[in-house]
């Protein structure tokens, strides 16, 4: 118990889940179910359904010195370090006991990445071979391992990451002095060909070894470093792109060491809203069918803390705008601020049988205190709706909560030109 007080409170700092385990005090009796203070993580999964994890490292002990990581080898801290049959027992209690469906799995970088990653093998494989697990599993993948021991971490895990860290090689070098750019993309590489190699086995023959079949995913952290949002953003296209990775996960800098190259503890605040737009342009990235550089460019490197990407998007974007729900095309409307991807669908299938009203958005879900000013229905605005743009920046952005001032009442938002027709 110890040792898992220490490696998972160390594991924390990973954010490539979805959210952290809470303590929730001492188990009363009648209470079902249990979630530690350090330990316990929740993933989804491809149909939506909530999975408990058991997120924890194999070692905290490093040889690498990150100035940004409270692992780091110069950092004075409680170390401990689990053997393959100590995880391999307290996975199996915490399932038997029904804490957790799987295992989040990373670990510092104990001796070398070949002897560290040596010891995820053998924990893994004692976990699927002799204790016949056949729950979840996500790996780390440890930079500068043996490709051949990557392939065989890979054939035991459901899902392998490797974190890139930091958004830029100059960052990299300033910061982690024992880590190269290129040690962390040839294994993103390597799991990239070896899932799409074990694809075509799986066709031609059922029985063939699955390689990582969840994908992989990767973490950069965020405000530890100067690159802007569209640094960033760019980068993570690129790297779903060149590597088909599942997830990009960010995190928000935790000042954890008094690094003269770090910001300043004492007078600095984690970015956390910040850390939040950027999922949120992940997010339409990968399902609103939007590129990078639409979303930012070089007058506009970071995004409004007010707003979030899409509205952002809109209010810089007043040609596209309205958009007529009844005739536009589906990439269109899912552009528009308040409509997703399902409410999205539901447009296009309902429009086939009448028009579609203001009305019958409402009834569709779609959250018209913000998509009312995008849109318009049989050609015809919200009847009534007559605010400047600067008022519909106030309202997107939460900033007005009574009714705006007469003078910001006399002409359409953004739509001046059209308002005639």
């Amino acid at each position: 118990m110890d040792k898992l007080t220490i490696l998972a409170d160390a594991a924390k700092y990973d954010a490539a889940c979805t959210s952290s385990g809470v303590g929730r005090g001492e188990r009363r009796p009648g209470t079902i179910g249990s979630t530690m203070l350090a330990g316990c993580c929740h993933s989804f999964s491809a149909d939506g359904r909530c999975i408990s994890l058991l997120k924890v490292l194999m070692t905290n002990v490093c040889c690498y010195d990150c100035a940004y990581c409270v692992n780091r080898r110069s950092n004075d801290l409680p170390r401990a370090a689990f053997s393959p049959r100590e995880l391999c027992e307290l996975t199996m209690q915490f399932y038997r006991r029904n804490y957790i469906e799987g295992l989040f799995l990373s670990s510092a970088v104990l001796v070398s990445p070949d002897y560290t990653t040596e010891r995820m093998i053998q924990a893994l494989r004692l976990l699927r071979t002799e204790y016949h697990f056949a729950g979840y599993i996500h790996a780390k993948a440890i930079p500068g391992a043996d490709p051949a021991l990557t392939y065989q971490l890979g054939l035991l895990a459901d899902r392998l990451s490797v974190n890139i860290e930091l958004p830029s090689e100059q960052s990299l070098n300033l910061l982690c002095p024992d880590k190269k750019k290129g040690a962390i993309l040839a294994p993103m590489a390597q799991i990239r060909d070896g899932a799409a190699q074990s694809r075509q086995e799986l066709k031609l023959y059922r029985h063939a070894p699955r390689f990582a079949p969840a994908g992989q995913s990767t973490q950069m952290i965020v405000g530890a470093t100067p690159e802007s949002d569209k640094h960033i953003l760019d980068l993570s296209a690129a790297l779903y792109r060149k590597y088909q990775l599942k997830r990009v996960f960010f995190s928000a800098y935790m000042p954890v060491s008094n690094s003269t190259l770090l910001p300043a503890p004492a007078d600095f605040k984690p970015p956390l809203l910040r850390e939040h737009r950027l999922y949120q342009a992940d997010w339409l990235l990968r399902f609103y069918r939007f590129s990078a550089e639409e979303l930012l460019d070089e007058s506009h490197p970071n995004f409004d803390a007010a707003l979030d990407p899409k509205a952002d998007w809109a209010l810089r974007h007043p040609e596209f705008f309205p958009v007529e729900v009844n005739s536009a095309d589906y990439e269109a409307i899912l552009r528009v601020p308040g409509i997703g991807v399902r409410n999205a669908q539901r447009i296009v299938t309902a429009r086939r049988v009448g028009p579609i009203t203001f009305e019958g958005l409402k009834r569709l879900g779609v959250v018209l205190k913000r998509a009312q000013y995008f849109i318009t229905c049989g050609g015809r605005m919200l009847p009534g709706l007559r605010v400047s743009p600067e008022g519909v920046y106030r309202r997107l952005a939460g900033l007005e909560r009574e009714a705006l001032p007469a003078a910001e009442c006399q002409q359409l938002s953004l739509f001046d030109d059209m308002q005639a027709g």
